[in-house]
């Protein structure tokens, strides 16, 4: 049909899943477009048609789109012609209080255009707009014909100033967004018990109390020799990249399947660029009447993420509810550390105690020298130590030193990058 290739256009970004195959888009998809200095929010919909199991949940999902817009678009096949279901969609659309716009898509030139139009007015629709979502044809004129229709006092703003920024990752049906659901206390999102449903990353955005949380839902991560189908392998860069916009990789973990090497990898893809971690052992409450079984999940969780022994560990249950109410107080502190910056000055004295206490190796012959420190980046803490010979700093001593800051900075909950430098210039020596 084309809604994800118009959407993509809209908002000038690939953030939509494009491709030939229906029913791609199963969720709603949400991005910020602007057109003419004018901000809105774009919701991208599964298409409401009959045929396979996921059609009940895909038309209520459109249905609350629809319930939440302003402005809705109704996108219509040009090249396949008025089809039974477009009959029933615009007779729904006719009832609503809100603006429609009829487009008729895949129509790329005007010498078609009359052509490809004539048959949709059998819709009875006041107006038909001809587009091409591919090309570009008639989406200026569309764009400024809906802009023109939408409240400026409407246009939402962007994310509130401090909002934190949590990516849900994890195998496929571990349970990503049955916690959101459970967070959000409404179904927010499309749940069903066959793994690969959601393909799109989708983001929510939650305020409770004084504080806002962008809660983005991602596809599943398979291990590579299971991501034949090219759409799923595209759902997995989405959901990697995923971890590019948030602050904190939320990393789910089922508790009765027990962890896995994915899993660890899927750990490791959050380290690798550098984000806060939180571990959900999720379905904890299958484990309720084995004690034996939960101390030796405990055990294999705690020697698989032995690398990471900063990251915070929640037994859940989203069926349940259990233990989501622990997460807020742990994401507020694990985003306090994640976003802090340090004074220099505390810092030279952190770096002054960790070499009165373990003074640098020798190397070629020469005492390693590390004349001063200072942080030169949040999210995650980044600590900039100059030295004379970067290079002969062992491995062991980096880790020495990672340690007393973290100790030292109180950083126990999060990631902490050291880089060791060279005197530049005349300051060698």
């Amino acid at each position: 049909m084309g809604k994800s290739t118009l959407f993509n256009r809209i908002t000038r970004s690939r953030d939509a899943l494009v491709d030939p195959t229906p029913g791609v888009t199963r969720d709603r998809h949400y991005a910020r477009a602007n057109w003419e200095e004018r901000s809105f929010m774009l919701v991208d919909t599964g298409g409401i048609e009959d045929g396979d199991e996921f059609s009940n949940h895909i038309r209520s999902q459109a249905m609350q789109a629809m319930e939440e817009a302003d402005i809705i678009i109704l996108l219509l096949d040009g090249r396949q012609g008025v089809m039974p279901g477009d009959h029933e969609l615009a007779n729904l659309l006719r009832r609503t209080d809100k603006t429609v716009f009829f487009a008729v898509n895949k129509i790329d030139s005007p010498d078609i255009e009359t052509e490809l139009l004539t048959p949709f007015w059998e819709l009875g629709v006041d107006q038909l707009w001809a587009l091409s979502a591919d090309h570009g044809y008639g989406f200026n004129t569309l764009m400024n014909a809906l802009v023109d229709k939408l409240d400026k006092t409407a246009a939402p703003a962007d994310l509130p100033e401090g909002t934190i920024k949590l990516a849900f990752l994890g195998r496929p049906n571990v349970g990503k967004s049955s916690m959101i659901n459970a967070i959000m206390g409404q179904e927010r999102m499309l749940v069903s018990e066959i793994a690969g449903t959601t393909r799109d990353a989708v983001d929510t955005l939650l305020t409770a109390g004084q504080h806002n949380y962008l809660l983005i839902d991602t596809a599943g991560i398979r291990r590579k020799g299971k991501t034949k189908d090219k759409l799923e392998k595209f759902s997995v860069l989405k959901a990697l990249h995923s971890l590019s916009r948030c602050d904190i990789a939320v990393v789910l973990i089922d508790a009765e399947e027990g962890i896995a090497e994915q899993d660890t990898k899927v750990i490791g893809y959050t380290q690798e660029q550098g984000r806060a971690l939180i571990i959900l052992l999720n379905k904890w409450d299958l484990l309720q009447e084995n004690t034996k079984r939960q101390e030796q999940l405990l055990e294999e969780v705690r020697l698989a993420t032995n690398f990471i022994p900063f990251a915070p560990i929640f037994k859940v249950s989203a069926k349940t509810g259990a233990g989501i109410k622990r997460l807020f107080p742990e994401i507020g502190k694990v985003h306090r550390q994640f976003t802090q910056r340090f004074p220099t000055a505390a810092l030279n004295r952190l770096l002054e105690e960790a070499k009165a206490k373990h003074e640098p190796p020798m190397y070629q012959g020469r005492r390693l020298k590390l004349y001063y420190t200072a942080q030169i980046s949040t999210a995650p803490p980044t600590f900039a130590i100059i030295a004379n010979q970067p290079k002969g700093i062992h491995f062991s001593y980096q880790r020495y030193l990672t340690n007393r800051f973290r100790e030292g900075l109180g950083l126990d909950r999060v990631p902490l990058r050291l880089f060791f430098r060279e005197r530049s210039g005349r300051e060698k020596g």
